[in-house]
Order: C-alpha cells, then structure tokens, then sequence
C-alpha cells in the first residue's frame, strides 16, 4: 500500500559518511531535515565548527514526508491564534515565518539549489456553512494583523467552493532537493556531515560541554541542537506536545492538472485537505494531504489513504495514484512552537512543536538557534521560548493529551491491549501483542514469513507500542517513537531499538542494553 513519498522518488541518494572517530566541534546538530542543515549552513557562515549528525539519510525523514508548501499562514487558524494571543503577537508570529521564507529563498538563489522553487498563491476555502464562518474570521484576523488576504473567486479554484480566501507570492518547492543540495553546498573541514549516525546518549557536564555518544565516535561540543522534530531522550516538553501521523498521495490525472498553488481547503465541516500540483521535467503530479492522527492509534492506517484516493478522484480525473506516504508532526498545547535552550543556563537548544508548518518554522528555528548559539539578539527568543509558562494558554491542550497518554499506559495491565495467544496467529505482515510469562511482546512476520519477536515496551517512556500494519512499523501511542519491525528506531524521542528477547523454555527474558548487545537471539524464531 506504501510506497515513498514524492519528494523521496524525485531526488537522488546522498553518501556522506558515517562519524567513525573521535571529534571536538563548537555545535553539534543532531538531524538532517531543514531545521538542521538550515542551522548548519548559518553556523558555518558565521565561522563555527560545526558537526551535523543524521541517524539514516539527510531529508529523508518529516522534512522528506511534508507537502512541500512555503506560506506564512499557519496551520492553527490565524483568528485562533489571535484570539489566544492578540492581535499583536500573531504580526510578529507571522512577520517570523515571512523572515524563514526569505531565508529559504536566498539560499536557493545563493546556492543556485535545483529544488524546483515556484511562486504562487495560497487560497483557503470552504463548500459547507460551517467552515464559511470560519473563512470569514480568518479574513477578518489576517486583515487586523496586517496580512493582504482577500476574498477570491471561487472559479480560480479546481473545486466547487462558497467561501475563498487569497494571499498572494507564496512558495512550493521539492524539500528533499533542497536540504540535500544545501547540504552538499556547505559541507567542509568545518562543516561536517555525518549519515548513517545515530546519537544514543547525550550528556551535559558541569562546564558546559556535551558528549554526544554514536556507535563509531564520541562528539564533544559546546552547543548541541536537536532538530529531530521532537527531542531525543526525555524532557519536559514532550509532557506539551501531541504527536499525530499525516498522510499524502500523489496522482497522475488523464487531464486538467491545477496551476502552481496551495489549496487549503474544507469540502466537508471537520476535514480539511491540502492539495497542490509538482512538476519534475515532464512529469507532473496531483498531491493530495491530509486525515491526521494520534500516532499509534488507528489499527486501519490503510483508510486514511482510501479517503485521500477518494477527494482526488472525487475532484479530477484521476488516472492512477503513484505514490502514498506518511509523515509525522507534533502540536503544541498553546499553539506555538517551543524553539530555545532547554532551560536558561543550558547549551542544549531544542525546536519542536511545530504542527504541520514545519519547513518554515524549521527554517525560522535554524535562525533563532544560530542567533543564540552566536550571542547575538533574536527578536523572537521570549515568544517561542520553551520555557515560557503560559498555563491558561497550554491547560486545555495539556489535559487533553496527556489524559490520553495515561489511558495508553493502562495499556501496560497484564492481560489487556493482548491481541495473540500464540506467534502462529501473527500472518504474513500483520503484527500484534502477545503476551508471554507476564511480558508484553511485540511481534510480527515479514512477507517473506520471518518472525521478528521484540519488547513492546518503548524505550522511550515505556508506553505499549502498537503495529502499523500500512507502514509496517511498531508505533508508540504515547509521545510518537517509531521503531522499524526489528525494533531499530526510525524517528521520535525514543534513543534506543526495543528490546530484543530471549525464549527459554517457559521463561520470557527481556535483553537490556546493560545486560548485552542486542545479538543475542532464539534461533527457533529468527
């Protein structure tokens, strides 16, 4: 059912080597998407020795699964925003994410990036009497703060629509070419790029300095960067943020493809689809995004893909649909990114919360890092500030999640959330819990009928993981760990793969990390 994400099949593999020494650098970045090269390169420029340390392959992860979509707007509403925050703070929300547009833009001209970067307008629109109301508060919201939308025509559009918003000189562009062609333009003696290097511990010592430990070396740093969406090992802020799955597909059509142009839109009250058109050479395409969902918690993830197919062929001629994918992204419990020091005498910074705006926040975040990294001022430090304390602001949304972070742990009971008595009820590709000797196992077979037999406990937090059986990966419900089905990590806060196990007879026994390498294994299920 999945394939890859369009921006993964229209750019070409990069080769950067793993970190296989010891090194002393002034900032170390861990990930590779454009907050992190985006930081890289503004480091560089401004004389810092810079490390860049990506786990599997630059841009290959939120930033390569995103729409592609450059705008000012956010994905909260502006009259949300507004109305939590006034007036005042969403003008210089949106004057923040107008500065990271730019900065993208001067890179792909300095760099002179092959990235496929169109100009064109972003429309907003609705066909149901509910959504219309909420048309008109974004209008009346983006005028008060000084944004030029208006009221367009609902012709222009390749939908029926009764309400439609314009806002003109927005960007699109291929995110993958881009990070990786800025990568390659800034790599050096002093800006080095590691792939294939996953940082499993990361410690702060009384003077300041980090120790990032990879499997080939240790990285010594005074500054450290997690630009991995969410931060890696535990912290607070991910007690603030909600992570939700999001899905795209991209279309052939047997005629009237739409122009350049980002349509957001409500066809129906409470669903909300982002569509836009990718040209590459002669090949150009439909993508359609949306139906997003508590990580870890929908047993169908095929559906949300159906639903997709079922828009764009509700709405074009579709001739066949190419490529399907999902992507990742956190929502912030007061609506605002979290983008700083993870408390005021730390060199550890973090950005995150980005919601689904991610490549403009990424880009805006890399400045505010760099700023602080630099000692130099930021206009916009105390507003994203991660330890600002906003709780009227954040409470709802903080219930919220976290309520439903505690129901996930309930999960962790002997004897519920148990799917399989046996390993011989697990089917070519499926995977479920079994529970063995009072231990909660995740396991599942491969197409190629190999069983795979790992702790279902995250590694994280020790929340129970759940199978995507679309994706075919191990999901942890609670704060959005991703694990491959041989339990090595793939993205979210989690450092460590699950745990493997060990059958002896009767007896289930976990492999921690302090007890061995995760080698050992039954050769009865392997």
């Amino acid at each position: 059912m999945f394939t890859q994400s369009i921006w993964n099949a229209y750019s070409g593999e990069t080769a950067f080597e793993a970190l296989d020494e010891d090194i002393t650098v002034d900032v170390a970045i861990i990930g590779g998407g454009i907050t992190g090269v985006t930081a890289a390169e503004l480091l560089a420029r401004g004389g810092r020795k810079v490390a860049l340390l990506e786990a599997l392959k630059l841009g290959g992860g939120t930033t390569g699964h995103s729409t592609g979509n450059l705008y000012v707007g956010v994905d909260h509403t502006l009259s949300a925003v507004s109305s939590k925050y006034g007036v005042e703070t969403l003008r210089d929300i949106l004057a923040a994410r107008s500065q990271a547009v730019r900065l993208i833009a001067r890179n792909v001209s300095e760099y002179t990036l092959d990235c496929d970067l169109t100009s064109c307008d972003w429309y907003f629109y609705s066909d149901n009497p509910e959504s219309d109301t909420l048309i008109d508060r974004e209008l009346e919201a983006a005028r008060q703060a000084g944004l030029g939308v208006q009221y367009g025509d609902a012709s222009e559009l390749p939908f029926s629509a009764s309400r439609v918003l314009r806002l003109r000189d927005q960007l699109q562009f291929n995110p993958k070419l881009y990070v990786q062609g800025l990568a390659h333009a800034i790599e050096s003696a002093s800006c080095r790029i590691y792939e294939n290097t996953a940082v499993e511990s990361i410690t702060e010592g009384r003077d300041g300095i980090c120790t990032l430990q990879t499997p080939g070396g240790t990285v010594r740093a005074e500054h450290v960067i997690h630009a991995t969406h969410t931060p890696k090992g535990t912290m607070l802020v991910q007690t603030l943020l909600g992570p939700y799955r999001e899905y795209g597909i991209a279309c052939r059509l047997h005629s009237g493809m739409p122009g350049p142009g980002i349509f957001w839109g409500y066809p129906r009250a409470g669903e909300k689809y982002s569509t836009r058109s990718y040209r590459r050479g002669d090949d150009e395409f439909l993508i359609v995004v949306g139906r997003p969902h508590k990580v870890g918690q929908l047993k169908s993830n095929e559906e949300c893909l159906h639903k997709l197919e079922q828009f764009a062929n509700g709405h074009f001629p579709v001739a066949e649909v190419t490529h399907r994918w999902g992507g990742q992204h956190y929502r912030p419990a007061d609506l605002l990114p979290y983008i700083g020091r993870t408390h005021e005498d730390s060199n550890i910074l973090i950005a995150t919360g980005f919601s689904t705006d991610g490549l403009v926040y990424g880009a805006l975040a890399a400045g505010m890092l760099s700023d602080l990294v630099q000692g130099r001022s930021n206009r916009w430090t105390e507003l994203f500030d991660p330890s600002r304390k906003q709780p009227l602001k954040a409470a709802k949304n903080f219930i919220k999640e976290n309520a439903n972070v505690f129901v996930q742990y309930l999960k962790d009971i002997p004897g519920v959330a148990v799917e399989a008595r046996e390993f011989s009820d697990v089917a070519p590709g499926e995977g479920k819990i079994v529970e063995k000797s009072m231990q909660k196992l995740a396991v599942c077979r491969t197409l190629d009928n190999r069983l795979l037999v790992r702790s279902a406990i995250c590694t994280h937090l020790a929340c129970v993981v759940n199978w995507n059986g679309a994706e075919q990966t191990w999901d942890c419900p609670c704060h959005g760990s991703r694990f491959k089905p041989d339990g090595s990590v793939l993205e979210g806060p989690a450092m460590r793969p699950l745990y493997e196990i060990q059958l002896l007879e009767d007896e289930v026994h976990v492999v921690t990390p302090q007890e061995g390498e995760f080698t050992q294994r039954n050769p009865e299920l392997f």
